[in-house]
């Protein structure tokens, strides 16, 4: 009895190890499906609003709710462990101070990251390997902040089995990429930002798409008046899709999270967006963009 509960333990294991990998297999898929019709939702810093930023639980309440991709930020310890911190200093987001590189990974552990109102709970930093375990077979990762860490990053990715779902980027123009990291560039799946504003942005996609195709551009735009949002389809005729901040104004023009949460105008939001091109969204309302995208259909 006891071999035959064991078998079907076994059995119920491997069930749900298939339909895990099955399930980050479709979004990889539809990473790199440029034609792809569905919008993917990145949740920025997880589900920040009701977890601490760039926690565990924040990570885990993002992959309940549903969405493709979560975003982390990468910062390093003293002991050159790569850990998950937006800011240069801790202190705004633990009840510690200073650099996480003036703490080994045990002394940064001994904080706790603050929830709402300030007041710290349970959590602490989490490093980037605790963060890829948690999304191995589930979830895409954004890998913010990233370009000083790539080969340690690369390395955690690695050892976790969890490469293909990880996306790397970076503002540096591609020479610059290639020359700081010739071993490992044609082994990720990178994503290029670029600030379309400027003078040289149709420049950088173009050299990017023949040097690299990368999977996506991140496009970033203070106000919306550049050509490129008027005419994006080269960039999706190149093999990539297009990445959209919704986080505040200066990332996207003023068609921003806000004014689809608090106005309730998704058609200035949201659905400006995509009607420019936005085939994946960067969110802090993930929850309400993934109901605003069911009811869209």
């Amino acid at each position: 009895m006891k071999q035959y509960l064991k078998i079907i333990l076994a059995g119920l294991l491997l069930l749900c190890c298939s339909r895990s990998e099955g399930q980050v297999s479709k979004l990889i898929s539809q990473l790199h499906n440029p034609k792809d019709k569905n919008i993917m939702v990145a949740a920025h810093r997880g589900d920040w609003r009701n977890a601490p930023e760039n926690s565990i639980q924040a990570y885990k309440q993002a992959i309940e709710m549903g969405v493709d991709v979560i975003e982390v930020d990468l910062n390093m310890t003293k002991d050159s462990v790569v850990v998950i911190m937006h800011d240069d200093l801790i202190d705004r987001t633990t009840d510690g101070k200073g650099k996480p590189s003036d703490y080994t990974l045990a002394q940064l552990k001994k904080f706790h990251l603050r929830e709402g109102q300030g007041v710290t709970g349970k959590h602490t930093i989490p490093t980037l390997e605790e963060v890829m375990l948690l999304a191995k077979g589930k979830i895409l990762v954004n890998l913010d902040k990233s370009f000083p860490y790539y080969e340690e990053a690369y390395k955690v990715l690695k050892k976790t089995g969890t490469l293909n779902q990880a996306i790397f980027k970076t503002s540096e123009p591609y020479a610059v990429v290639r020359k700081k990291y010739p071993a490992i560039l044609d082994s990720i799946t990178f994503m290029p930002v670029v600030y379309i504003n400027q003078p040289r942005a149709r420049q950088i996609i173009n050299e990017y798409q023949k040097e690299i195709k990368p999977v996506a551009f991140e496009l970033i735009f203070p106000t919306d008046t550049s050509s490129i949002l008027k005419n994006n389809d080269f960039i999706r005729d190149h093999g990539a899709k297009v990445w959209i901040n919704a986080l505040w104004p200066s990332l996207n023009g003023g068609h921003d999270d806000t004014i689809a949460w608090e106005d309730g105008n998704t058609k200035d939001s949201w659905g400006w967006l995509i009607a420019h091109g936005a085939t994946m969204i960067q969110t802090d309302r993930p929850g309400s963009l993934l109901d605003y995208l069911k009811k869209m259909k």
